[in-house]
């Protein structure tokens, strides 16, 4: 089990360690690119309207539970103490960097899941990281469609308040499952993206939040969000940027108010 100690160690890491987690992923040549297909995104996983909890659900006690999916990198679940029993709760699907792992996902929001009341559902990439990034979604977005369907068996979760964060990586990764699968994640929240990864459908209108330092060495702003962010309005999506001086990171400040968005 992940003690509210080695989260909160974690996310303190966050700053740091994490300025390297996406070091060697290679830039697309635009804000919307990737070599593969994006069929794969599609998720079918949805709130259930009374969900009754299956014997090998995750716990729903407060606390970070395994969901017991995989043998090695499974899926975790934060459920913090102000999620009632029974009530409707938000949930955020966090996705973590190149490199990382579920406790890298997790520090995203962690800190803030306690005065929120925040469910957060963190799997980790089969591989160093997600497999859209470097071709199409396979295994790591049916992992997250199992990890979502095991949840929303156990939890009442609000289908009107399902959103998606990631860093780097990760949020690369969020806006392209966000795009497809807008009906279901209806806010996506990117820190620091790099592109949008391969995509087939759209679906829904979901709003986003972009963040990026203007001293990102990593995933520098004008080749990724500078381009990302004008494309996704000219399409039509609702998009809030928040430009902040630093480096590859993601500052108390902005998650904050990435949470403060979600609303």
């Amino acid at each position: 089990m992940l003690t509210r100690r080695r989260l909160l160690v974690a996310a303190g890491q966050l700053s740091g360690a994490s300025l390297l987690t996406a070091c060697g992923i290679r830039l697309s040549a635009g804000a919307f690119g990737g070599v593969g297909d994006g069929d794969g995104a599609v998720l079918t996983a949805r709130p259930e309207a009374s969900p009754p909890r299956p014997p090998e659900g995750p716990p729903t006690i407060p606390g970070t539970h395994p969901l017991g999916l995989e043998a090695v990198r499974d899926a975790l679940l934060h459920v913090p103490p102000t999620v009632l029993p029974g009530a409707a709760a938000p949930l955020v699907l966090t996705l973590h960097g190149a490199g990382g792992d579920a406790e890298a996902g997790l520090a995203l929001l962690g800190p803030l899941a306690v005065e929120r009341g925040l469910l957060l559902l963190a799997p980790a990439s089969r591989g160093t990281t997600w497999d859209a990034i470097r071709g199409s979604y396979g295994p790591d977005a049916a992992l997250i469609d199992r990890a979502l369907a095991r949840v929303f068996a156990a939890f009442a979760v609000d289908a009107s308040r399902v959103a998606v964060a990631g860093f780097s990586d990760g949020a690369s990764y969020a806006l392209g499952l966000g795009l497809a699968n807008g009906d279901l994640l209806r806010k996506i929240v990117a820190f620091s993206p790099g592109f949008v990864p391969p995509r087939g459908r759209r679906e829904g209108a979901p709003l986003v939040f972009v963040s990026h330092g203007d001293a990102d060495e990593v995933l520098p702003i004008d080749r990724t969000s500078g381009k990302i962010v004008p494309k996704l309005r000219e399409d039509g999506y609702d998009v809030t940027f928040r430009e902040f001086s630093g480096p590859h990171t993601v500052p108390s400040g902005i998650a904050r108010e990435a949470v403060d968005w979600l609303g």
